[in-house]
């Protein structure tokens, strides 16, 4: 490791102008928010540099002048007492739940009989507290390694932590033990623990399970810390699996499929139906609807013909595309979606945790409290064994076992609720996010509405149309006959059936939704698509056309009926080249919206229509489920400006989406709610998951957020408090070591038993 003083970074470039890159560390060793913290101070020390560290995702983003040797960052890291590196591109981050699984359970094997012969005096056989030296010595030396770790770290940067605490506390216990065992008559066959709450003066004893004890409930602390927390960063590969990984590029009419990486600007190529389209570019043959919800929040497939742009992973729905690639790699539009939710990530740093806070003054107070009990002690005539064993109680019981348990704990209770109630919590710090949001922001198109396209209208032409279900009923019996004619309602089954049977050959979203629209279905002969107006098919014998726009003798007749401001989509009817009515199709609202919209009034919350939809679709549904204010036709890079320009204004902002448009603006506001019927990349830029298309179940997030918000709180009151409160008692003597223990584990059984209470927690939601 470098000792070297960090080196000064000078930016270079014309005068007065400075321009600067980016560079991406993979930062190691950290173990609270304060490392991070203590990284980026030092990172921005030098010349031209800005620096952000990102406890969660275990990233540092580093604006640094051009031509900046990533290594003379990693020296300066290194120097700070941890470890770096430039990540891998490909790289997914560093999981640590496992090395921490396999450490809390050794622990916790070797622990408990310590723990049990320690506090049980029947069960303390001869040489009983040797067997718990053996036991004991590997959960300090290996178990603890990352505590004392981190304590040396600090200690070489003048800093204190809770880990400083602990690691003394510990040490101390362990080496006055190890005192007693080899120089006093603890270490005698025989000898037995007696079970006492009072230091008794002469009287030698071991603390082997106060050692074990607080690193088996420290490391549970930190093992279940680090399992809310491993996936925080995969938004980003999340995204980069939505584009295409192969290309059939067309060179010279001939078709070649090659990987991603090889396409370049100016190349030609196929895009068929049901494909992704495998980069930004403009188709130059063929006609298709293509599937941009994912990306633009569009709940209609958009028509594309030549010279239309189309944006990479974006799905061809049912023709076939060739297209000229314009933008490729990293100055595609999903490139550029994934940089928004990194820069949005990076700049959202975790909240301080509050036992990391209180240690700036608490851990010096401590040390400082035990110097003045030895001395103290020692000055009023006790003697050194005395003195020393309530300097030791003292760092005992201020050892932060509560403190550490208090966060994971109510969070796993929470989470654990919060899953069975159909809700995803991310992290600790996305409580203290949701605990003084103001502002929820929708989005409209898989959140308030279904996301799918459904009829909902079918009006018939006049009555004398070809084709539906005029019978002669004449009466052979009567003269001449007579012709009935059909009801309305046969006749409006007749339009949607043969409409249906037409459009069951065709894979566009709205050609699935009439499709889905009856079960009756006649005799499918014929068929093929028009490119660009829709369909015609046989059908019982009839020529069926369905489309925006319908014909009529072979001349194009416009009964397009959609103006800007219908929401709507309506599609024509012909039959046998006369106009046989309209078929209208929608994105319907889900049933619970409106109420979930009412509940988050009710806790103050105010809602906005956030949609790249038109505006006219936006305005229709934010007046059916009582939402006053609405924001419509923007892209995700609008979705994320509307969020900070909110947050500028003083509003604390939550997001609701299930897109990938949606996910720049999930990352970038102050509590991200996404729904887990969306696309991965919203999911993991999100801070809570929706695990049902429920709005009701954002309600409960909130809801569930700040109950268990509260209960962290509370639980790190008690677990000060009672250090607090107990510290006078061990520097008096009036706390033995083994009965300050006792008193550390209580604490931490304390803060367990209060987070249970989440379990009673109640959703709204059915």
């Amino acid at each position: 490791m470098s000792t070297q003083s960090p080196p000064t970074l000078t930016p270079t470039g014309a005068v007065g102008v400075r321009l600067r890159e980016a560079i991406d560390l993979e930062i190691s060793g950290m173990t609270c928010a304060s490392c991070a913290a203590r990284i980026e101070r030092k990172l921005n020390k030098l010349d031209g540099v800005t620096a952000s560290v990102n406890y969660a995702t275990e990233r540092a983003h580093v604006l640094a002048p051009p031509d900046t040797d990533p290594g003379t960052l990693i020296q300066v890291v290194e120097a700070t007492g941890y470890g770096a590196a430039v990540p891998e591109p490909e790289a997914p981050p560093a999981d640590h739940t496992p090395g921490l699984l396999r450490d809390l359970i050794l622990a916790a094997a070797l622990s408990v009989p310590v723990i049990v012969l320690a506090m049980v005096p029947a069960l303390q056989f001869p040489g009983w507290q040797w067997a718990s030296l053996v036991l004991a010595t590997p959960v300090y030396l290996w178990c603890g390694r990352r505590f004392h770790r981190s304590a040396w770290v600090n200690l070489r940067q003048g800093a204190t932590t809770m880990d400083t605490l602990i690691s003394l506390g510990t040490t101390a216990a362990y080496l006055w033990s190890l005192y007693a065992l080899f120089f006093t008559e603890a270490g005698m066959i025989g000898y037995t623990h007696p079970f006492e709450f009072r230091l008794e003066r002469g009287m030698p004893s071991i603390y082997l399970e106060a050692v074990v004890g607080i690193i088996t409930f420290l490391l549970a602390g930190r093992y279940f810390e680090a399992r809310t927390r491993r996936d925080a960063s995969a938004a980003l590969r999340a995204l980069l699996t939505l584009g295409a990984s192969e290309v059939t590029v067309v060179v010279d009419g001939a078709e070649r499929v090659v990987g991603i990486d090889a396409l370049a600007v100016g190349d030609e190529f196929l895009v068929r139906p049901g494909e992704k389209i495998a980069t930004d570019g403009v188709v130059v043959a063929g006609a298709s609807a293509v599937d941009e919800a994912l990306v633009t929040g569009e709940s209609l497939p958009v028509d594309k013909a030549p010279g239309d742009a189309v944006i990479g992973a974006t799905l061809n729905t049912n023709g076939r595309l060739v297209v000229r690639a314009t933008r490729v790699g990293s100055d595609t539009q999903l490139a550029r979606l994934g940089r928004m939710v990194e820069e949005a990530q990076t700049g959202k740093a975790p909240v301080q945790a509050l036992a990391d806070r209180i240690s700036a003054w608490f851990v010096p107070a401590v040390l400082v409290l035990a110097a003045l009990t030895l001395v103290g002690w020692l000055v009023a005539g006790e003697g050194l064994v005395f003195a020393a064993t309530a300097a030791v109680a003292v760092l005992i019981i201020a050892c932060p076992c509560a403190l550490g348990l208090a966060t994971p704990t109510a969070l796993l209770v929470g989470s654990l609720r919060g899953s069975r109630l159909g809700v995803v919590i991310a992290g600790a710090e996305v409580l203290e996010h949701a605990r003084g949001v103001d502002t929820i922001l929708l989005d409209k198109t898989g959140t308030v509405t279904t996301g799918q396209m459904r009829v909902v209208d079918v009006t018939v032409a006049g009555e004398s149309s070809a084709g539906l279900g005029a019978v002669d009923r004449g009466d052979p019996g009567a003269s001449g006959g007579a012709t009935v004619h059909p009801t309305h309602e046969q006749r409006t089954a007749d339009l949607l059936r043969l409409a249906a049977t037409a459009e069951s050959a065709s894979e566009h979203p709205i050609a699935r939704a009439i499709a889905a629209a009856t079960d009756e279905r006649g005799v499918l002969g014929h068929f093929e698509n028009l490119p660009g107006h829709g369909i015609r098919a046989e059908v019982d014998g009839h020529t069926v056309e369905v489309g925006r726009n319908a014909t009529h003798g072979g001349n194009r007749l416009d009964y397009e009926k959609q103006s800007r401001h219908d929401p709507r989509t309506t599609v024509t009817v012909s039959v046998d080249g006369t106009f046989a009515g309209t078929i209208v199709v929608a994105d319907t609202v889900k049933p619970t919206s409106a109420a979930a919209v009412r509940a988050l009034k009710d806790l103050g919350l105010r809602p906005i229509l956030l949609t790249g939809d038109h505006e006219a679709s936006a305005q229709a549904v934010a007046a059916s489920v009582g939402i006053d204010a609405v924001v419509a036709g923007v892209r995700p890079e609008g979705k994320v400006a509307e969020v900070t320009r909110l947050q500028a204004t003083g509003r604390r902002v939550a997001m609701v989406g299930d897109g990938v448009n949606d996910a720049p603006a999930l990352a970038q506001a102050d509590l991200g709610i996404a729904m887990g019927t969306g696309t991965d990349a919203a999911i993991e830029a999100s801070d809570l998951t929706l695990m049902r298309g429920d709005l009701l179940l954002a309600v409960d997030a909130v809801r569930l957020s700040r109950r268990t918000l509260r209960t962290i709180k509370q639980n790190l009151f008690w677990a000060f408090a009672y250090n607090v409160a107990a510290l006078p008692l061990a520097a008096s003597g009036l706390l033995s070591p083994m009965i300050a223990g006792a008193a550390m584990a209580f604490s931490s059984v304390f803060v367990v038993a209060n987070s249970l209470r989440l379990r009673a927690f109640r959703g709204v939601a059915a």
